[in-house]
């Protein structure tokens, strides 16, 4: 006989158990649909990690943004990893490209121009962004080595390009093994940079009346209204050796022997010049220096003559004219050239170098008549026209005019 199991109580469905095993089941999946919803908690401990990778993840950009490149603790990550393909994808970043030279030093020679140039350079460096730094210290040409050194130092640590200027002798930076700079100059027919600084240390120039009480508070007027004859013949201290030494030592450099007047001064300033100098000018072919300039430094001096010749740059170059000036005696000439010899000798290398440098550019241009020697100042002694009076004020361009008229007169 065979037994029927649907009856059993095991396995009977009744209705109220089947609703109650319908909620319990919808019950489920309503939980588990509020806790997908809700975010997981995480620990304190674990949220600082978190934000500590963060803040090393930026950090580390910010260097390799920076430095132009990972630190390189990360290139050793990349080279455990395995090479990286940004630099296929986006190339080596951009390098800055410094103009050759990039590093340039005008050791101005006081009263040979250097005010109007640098006048020029600081339109030129707003114009052309390079980093001008001019030092207005006039009376501390020579230095100690320690001085040198921090000087030379503060000048490597400009941003380049740069151009650097001052009232200093040559340094050698190569001596103290530290990266050259170029120089270049600009140099003066020697009595007529002498006539110049005699007569702007006691009246100073167009820019001011009282302009020579500030350069020199502690002059007397028996000092200040010196008769230039009577301080040339009477060999005043400002007149004579060492103080009418004054163009070479900016050449020769820092060494002592420098500031005595002599042969070994006199040729290591020509070797400086030739070793050390991209180009020495003379004030008289100011306007050929300057395109001299603006082919080998275009850089810096692109334009330089535009702005020279321009009607508002004249308005502010007239203004630095020493007033006041005339003219010494023939004998006092005389005198002054012959104390002078050293730096005459320097002055005419320096002019036929330039003169040569010219000529390998092609520049063709009418130079001016050469300086004048003992012979002539000698054969002139009957012609010379008179010096002006005391009284009478003579400009530089006047003075110029005046001894050339001597030159032709001698031709």
């Amino acid at each position: 006989m065979m037994k029927n199991f649907s009856s059993s109580p095991l396995h009977s469905n009744s209705p109220s158990q089947s609703q109650s095993a319908n909620h319990h089941i919808r019950n489920n999946k309503k939980y588990s649909f509020l806790s997908s919803a809700v975010p997981p908690r995480f620990p304190v401990r674990g949220y600082g990690f978190c934000m500590a990778a963060l803040f090393c993840f930026c950090f580390l950009s910010l260097l390799f943004q920076l430095n132009g490149g990972p630190p390189k603790i990360l290139q050793d990550i990349r080279q455990y990893l395995g090479k990286s393909t940004y630099l296929d994808d986006h190339g080596p970043p951009t390098l800055k490209v410094l103009p050759f030279p990039s590093q340039v030093v005008y050791n101005r020679v006081g009263k040979c121009g250097s005010r109007t140039v640098v006048i020029l350079l600081r339109l030129l460096a707003e114009k052309h962004q390079f980093n001008l730094v001019s030092a207005d210290i006039h009376n501390k040409t020579r230095l100690t080595k320690h001085e040198q050194v921090d000087l030379m130092n503060n000048i490597s640590s400009i941003p380049q390009p740069f151009l650097f200027t001052r009232h200093v002798h040559f340094l050698n930076f190569t001596r103290f093994r530290i990266e050259q700079p170029v120089y270049i100059n600009i140099v003066r027919d020697p009595i007529n940079r002498f006539l110049s600084n005699y007569f702007f240390r006691r009246f100073g120039d167009w820019r001011g009346e009282q302009n020579h009480q500030i350069r020199t508070p502690g002059m007397k007027d028996d000092e200040r209204y010196l008769d230039i004859n009577v301080c040339i013949l009477e060999n005043y201290p400002e007149c004579s050796n060492p103080r009418v030494f004054y163009i070479i030592p900016y050449f020769c450099g820092q060494h002592p022997q420098c500031r005595e007047p002599g042969v070994w001064a006199l040729e290591r300033a020509k070797q400086n010049v030739l070793d050390n100098y991209l180009l020495v000018g003379i004030l008289e072919e100011l306007e050929d220096v300057l395109l001299m300039l603006e082919r080998l430094l275009p850089h810096y001096f692109t334009g330089v003559l535009n702005i020279y010749k321009s009607p508002d740059y004249k308005k502010m170059g007239n203004m630095t004219g020493t007033v006041r000036k005339h003219t010494p005696t023939l004998e006092a000439l005389q005198v002054l050239y012959h104390r002078m010899r050293y730096e005459y000798d320097f002055y005419n290398f320096i002019r036929d170098q330039f003169h040569l440098m010219k000529r390998k550019i092609g520049l063709k241009s009418v130079s001016q008549p050469p300086a004048y020697s003992p012979a002539f100042l000698r054969d002139l002694s009957r012609r010379t026209p008179e010096p002006l009076n005391e009284n009478e004020e003579l400009d530089t361009e006047d003075l110029e005019d005046w001894i050339r008229v001597i030159y032709i007169t001698w031709l």
